[in-house]
């Protein structure tokens, strides 16, 4: 239906001497059973009359979406002291007393640098141990527009740091478990997103014989790549890109986790928006070999999420809970061996998207930690 919703619309605008749904002019996206499509300001009569010839129920959640982003940052004086309810506009998350301080709970390596030269760093937290502990691996920040989703990493950090020692959840899992971070996978899209477009999601690589930049990050996973939910254009926003792991933030991140696969039993990602709790598959519509079990998990994590603000998640398959999407991380990583694989979208359903308020990070973040404390004590209790 949405697509036949999104063709109707299209054959309406045949008629329209300007080419409408150019890159530069239209981006529809599916979310869930939503079509989403945003325009610049001057089509927006013209949308607005298609969709009404269209008889499709619409809203507008963004009248102008410039002005959303001029007025995303709260006008509240910026604390002088590294903030974690504001966002930062560099890449380097972490002040360097993070490291320093905490030797004894953290240490960091660089598993490689992006397109643009930029180091990749994951933080390993966890209790110095003399063996080899189980392990699990977050990532933040593939899609650069997503700002919640760093923003997030950088609480765990913190939570995970200031609690061990007094929370007795956090503590067993740091004694028992190493948590591998990785605060901004897309660090070169992300830095993009400051600087000149803020709705940029790819990464900013370039090939010879072609205008287009980047790739979608969570298509270039070798995980039955640009089957489904991805495009073969390099201009896409969803550009799966030139062969799996043509991207190298996706290869280094690959990389990391082959290396360690032996002892990484879940892996998280976090994305934005439409508050969602995704597991295996969405490259197929096929059903997880784990599935009632990573469903059980991701009801139950979901539930610990909404305990805390009523939040409401819900939970499932990538593919019949959001859209077809091939080439992802958490599939890849799933059928590379990682049982508990899954992804979070994090607030909200729309009404700000990608755009979410700097008031929203605390509370976001912290429900999120509740959810994440609950898939991580489980895994703790279920290793394989």
């Amino acid at each position: 239906v949405q697509d036949e919703h999104v063709a109707f619309i299209k054959d309406l605008a045949k008629s329209i001497e300007v080419d409408f749904w150019s890159p530069e002019s239209a981006e529809v996206v599916t979310v869930g059973t939503d079509v989403d499509i945003r325009v610049p300001a001057i089509y927006l009569d013209m949308l607005y009359t298609l969709l009404q010839q269209s008889d499709m129920e619409h809203s507008v959640l963004i009248e102008d979406l410039q002005a959303a982003v001029d007025g995303q940052a709260d006008l509240k004086p910026t604390p002088r002291a590294h903030s974690y309810t504001k966002r930062s506009f560099s890449h380097n998350f972490f002040p360097d007393w993070t490291v320093t301080s905490s030797s004894c709970l953290m240490t960091k390596q660089v598993i490689g640098n992006t397109y643009e030269g930029r180091a990749m760093t994951v933080l390993k937290i966890g209790k110095a141990s003399s063996s080899t502990k189980p392990a699990i691996f977050m990532d933040c920040g593939i899609h650069a527009r997503e700002w919640i989703s760093p923003a997030f990493c950088q609480w765990f950090v913190k939570e995970a740091l200031s609690t061990y020692g007094t929370d007795s959840q956090m503590t067993s899992l740091l004694d028992q478990m190493d948590v591998y971070v990785l605060p901004v996978f897309n660090i070169d899209g992300y830095d993009f997103t400051h600087k000149s477009n803020r709705m940029w999601r790819k990464t900013r690589s370039r090939r010879s014989g072609s205008s287009c930049i980047g790739a979608d990050p969570n298509r270039n996973f070798d995980a039955g790549w640009c089957s489904m939910g991805a495009s073969s254009n390099p201009c896409s926003d969803t550009f799966c890109g030139y062969t799996p792991e043509s991207e190298i933030e996706v290869k280094n991140v690959a990389d990391f986790i082959r290396r360690n696969k032996s002892t990484i039993k879940a892996y998280l990602t976090i994305h934005s928006y439409s508050q969602l709790l995704l597991f295996p598959y969405s490259y197929t519509y096929d059903l997880a070999a784990d599935h009632n079990e990573l469903m059980k998990v991701a009801e139950g994590a979901s539930s610990a999420l909404r305990s805390l603000y009523g939040t409401r998640y819900t939970s499932g398959p990538g593919a019949t809970t959001i859209y077809p999407a091939a080439g992802g991380s958490d599939d890849w990583a799933y059928d590379l061996g990682v049982k508990y694989s899954y992804t979070f979208e994090l607030r909200d359903t729309g009404r700000y998207g990608f755009l979410l308020p700097e008031s929203q990070i605390k509370p976001t973040c912290e429900e999120t930690m509740l959810a994440v404390k609950y898939i991580a004590a489980y895994v703790q209790k279920n290793l394989y």
